[in-house]
């Protein structure tokens, strides 16, 4: 570890960079069930994108896919085609095949008539070209949006996991905690999924980062202010904020080619690590660190258990925990 020296910091610790001296807790699982019913709220090509990772991965945990979008024909697609994607054999006995969780059509006012809700709205994905971080351009149209939603949650007495997908991630889950009234653990980001997969495809590809495979971790938010370390034990500087900087640009190297880059993170960062949430598995997404009045939702290696949401609370070196502890405190000004 770079500066193996220097005292030992923890993650627990970031909290009181914002003067917070008793941290929520993060206890009572909004889960606990075998299966759980899943509502969606927007489909364009993120939440489309999820919905099929959903349908495709999620049997023996999602027991039903409720969808909800103001265009009603594409609810009537959407309900037709999923469906149709399907085992050949599922319904024969003894065929070995698993039936696919159903999906149905919901509206709003049965939106939170579920054990799991997913936001994927947007007021305006930044078209292809947008220069700049095209992911926190949204966060005043965005943040006016989840608020709505989270006004239906606590008016529903919503009791399930708040799953929060649209950029910029980790504000919006401020702000749908803030108003909706539910327990810190009821809700949870999910951008960071992808930032590392994108970090293992660069890791696969360049020796110098091989070690982020098997010793990495990613932290903090979906956008600007991402923390990557190429190692907890060893940790490099130079060599993590590289990484970092690739990382960060995987999204603008995707806009360049004329796409919009929706797919690896509907399913890195939203379909694969709520199902692992959901199993209770460990996976990346953001927690809250903080209290009433100052905090953050973080993104952090962490497990829902049927205690609550436990993260992983890594010994880093001071150099690692200067940029957790900046980023941290980013996002504590933005909401």
């Amino acid at each position: 570890m770079e500066g193996k020296d220097d005292k030992v910091r923890y993650i627990h610790e970031l909290p009181g960079e914002a003067a917070v001296t008793s941290p929520l807790p993060l206890t009572g699982s909004p889960l606990g069930k075998q299966t759980y019913r899943v509502h969606i709220l927007a489909l364009g090509d993120v939440g489309m994108t999820m919905l099929i990772g959903l349908r495709l991965l999620g049997a023996g945990v999602v027991e039903s896919i409720g969808i909800c979008d103001i265009n009603e024909q594409n609810i009537r697609r959407l309900e037709m085609e999923i469906n149709q994607i399907r085992y050949p054999f599922a319904d024969w006995e003894g065929s070995g095949m698993p039936s696919l969780p159903p999906v149905y059509a919901v509206g709003e006012e049965a939106l939170f008539d579920c054990d799991v809700f997913v936001f994927c709205a947007s007021k305006g994905v930044p078209p292809v070209g947008a220069q700049g971080d095209v992911r926190m351009a949204q966060l005043a149209a965005n943040t006016e949006l989840v608020r709505h939603f989270a006004g239906l949650a606590k008016a529903a007495k919503f009791a399930g996991l708040a799953c929060i997908v649209s950029d910029p991630v980790d504000p919006l889950c401020k702000a749908f905690w803030m108003a909706s009234g539910l327990r810190p653990a009821q809700v949870q980001g999910y951008g960071l999924g992808v930032m590392n997969a994108r970090a293992c495809y660069y890791a696969e590809r360049r020796e110098e980062f091989r070690s982020y495979l098997t010793e990495g971790r990613a932290f903090g938010p979906h956008g600007g202010d991402l923390v990557l370390a190429d190692s907890l034990t060893d940790y490099d500087d130079g060599r993590s904020r590289a990484l970092t900087d690739l990382v960060i640009g995987a999204n603008m190297a995707v806009r360049e080619l004329g796409y919009k880059p929706y797919i690896a993170p509907a399913l890195s960062s939203a379909a694969l690590s709520i199902l692992l949430t959901l199993r209770e598995q460990w996976h990346y997404g953001s927690v809250y660190l903080g209290d009433e009045g100052a905090g953050a939702f973080f993104g952090i290696r962490n497990q829902m258990t049927r205690d609550g949401v436990v993260y992983e609370d890594a010994a880093v070196c001071d150099a690692l925990y200067e940029r957790l502890k900046t980023a941290y405190l980013n996002l504590c000004r933005l909401v």
